[in-house]
């Protein structure tokens, strides 16, 4: 499989309907989705990774400030290869919630998801081959950072599989990166039985061992708060160098 094939057949849900509450006082009434980073909103560098693995679909999940994504997708400034699809939720679903409502839009077989506020210069080839070899229904891509207070920790096992999510603790820690491949059936599962927060109510509620993890060499960015929005520009401008 190339690298610029990898996403081919694999639709992605981009969940970007989040009220932005921390990060409001800098960014005012620009959706995060759009935070001006390195001279060009956030959206059109998630993009531009995307379709370097080939991504042909994107659909995003929309909510709070949508009026301001739709007519940024109106002027062009997104990758031109990629169909882009919005999906405005009629109030705040969470995170599950969000994708049971998109549901419709998402028509290939395994499903990647990404969060809308979060980026990881990862190796997308690599993830979409190791979700495949485990035989898993869900993989959950994740890094090492230095501070993983702020984060979802995860315990993965010698077979690559997630055996528990401790609290939230100071120090470095290896995380939930925000960036997931469902096949179309667990997606379904998870949406028919009603579930809100994909973190909370399906992912770590699952048996230990249920969840492929893929563990990635890669930078991680989290443009929730001001502080890190403020370091974003080089991880950005680092990856386009």
């Amino acid at each position: 499989m190339r690298s610029e094939d990898a996403l081919a057949n694999i639709d992605v849900a981009v969940l970007a309907g989040g009220l932005g509450t921390r990060i409001r006082s800098v960014l005012g009434d620009t959706p995060k989705v759009l935070a001006p980073i390195a001279g060009r909103a956030f959206l059109g560098h998630l993009l531009d990774y995307l379709s370097t693995y080939g991504s042909r679909r994107v659909v995003l999940c929309l909510g709070h400030l949508a009026d301001r994504v739709t007519a940024w997708l109106a002027r062009g400034d997104s990758a031109g290869t990629i169909d882009v699809v919005c999906q405005i939720e009629p109030r705040p679903l969470g995170t599950a919630g969000a994708l049971g409502y998109v549901r419709k839009e998402l028509r290939s077989s395994t499903i990647l998801v990404v969060n809308g506020d979060t980026f990881l210069d990862a190796d997308l080839r690599a993830f979409v081959a190791s979700h495949r070899l485990s035989g898993a229904e869900a993989s959950v891509l994740c890094v090492t950072v230095e501070d993983a207070s702020r984060f979802v920790r995860v315990e993965i096992g010698p077979d690559s599989r997630i055996r528990r999510f401790p609290a939230k603790a100071a120090g470095a820690g290896t995380i939930n990166a925000g960036v997931y491949l469902f096949s179309a059936a667990f997606l379904d599962r998870f949406i028919a039985a009603g579930a809100v927060s994909l973190e909370r109510d399906v992912l770590e509620k699952l048996p230990p061992g249920t969840l492929n993890a893929h563990v990635a060499k890669a930078r991680f960015l989290d443009i929730g708060t001001p502080e890190s929005l403020a370091t974003a520009a080089s991880v950005i401008a680092g990856r386009e160098t």
